[in-house]
């Protein structure tokens, strides 16, 4: 099984630049998308049918911000739009889909540059995430969360460590949140594999960034310690165009 995660900045936006043609080549099992920017009453057809996918969407009650997307091969045993947490909920940022031996968790975590409320609004949604998770492995279920985590994990995921040391999405606070959950056993797929600096997700359209590749690693897909046995690889398709981020990818067994 083949699960990809994008943040696609736009669906409508990425749809013109070869979306469609790209899930035809992969043909991922599970495919998770973020920061669609549209409800679905607003989505063209071509996104919704006709692609052999059931697609599932969660979007935000302020028109043309944040919003995920799950699309699915197979019909997942159990779909919710949400936490549970009206403060989250409300800006569209989690879909969970039931498969046979896991939970996915297809999220797109808030972004914390704006100011501190902000910045305590994301830290808020990394802690209560991690208190459900935490509950479903408890009750012996698998999770897999995959998305764009907006945070910077450790200096190898960045271009310029130093230089955004006090910039949100590498500030310590936030850090500290991913090393909490590896120290609740989460495992960051990616690192598993690669071990590699200069392997990128996401870059600024700034400055020629990319073609520089002057990036940062802030799209992961993490999975419970138990589930460790099922993962076969993890990539990053840093070729793939059409959004300031690029696709991931988690195969399972």
């Amino acid at each position: 099984m083949k699960l990809f995660s994008w943040n696609v900045n736009g669906i409508r936006a990425v749809a013109k630049k070869g979306f469609l043609d790209w899930l035809n080549h992969e043909q991922p099992d599970i495919l998770c998308l973020q920061e669609t920017k549209a409800r679905e009453e607003q989505v063209p057809e071509e996104l919704l049918k006709k692609h052999g996918y059931h697609t599932f969407w969660h979007s935000a009650e302020r028109a043309g911000y944040s919003g995920v997307a799950t699309y699915t091969k197979t019909e997942p045993l159990y779909v919710q739009k949400g936490l549970g947490i009206e403060r989250f909920d409300a800006e569209g940022r989690v879909l969970i889909t039931e498969h046979e031996n896991f939970l996915l968790y297809n999220i797109y975590f808030p972004n914390g540059q704006r100011d501190q409320e902000r910045l305590d609004y994301k830290l808020d949604f990394y802690n209560d995430l991690l208190e459900i998770l935490d509950e479903q492995i408890a009750s012996g279920i698998n999770v897999v969360v995959g998305g764009d985590w907006n945070t910077a994990h450790t200096e190898i995921d960045l271009a310029n460590p130093k230089a955004n040391s006090k910039t949100s999405g590498f500030l310590p606070e936030e850090r500290d949140w991913i090393d909490k959950y590896i120290e609740h056993g989460y495992l960051d797929t990616f690192r598993l594999f690669h071990p590699e600096p200069e392997r990128y997700s996401w870059w600024t359209y700034r400055y020629g960034a990319r073609e520089r590749n002057v990036g940062w690693r802030i799209d992961y897909f993490f999975v419970n310690e138990g589930f460790t046995d099922q993962i076969i690889d993890a990539d990053i398709h840093a070729e793939v165009l059409g959004s300031d981020h690029c696709p991931i990818a988690l195969e399972l067994e």
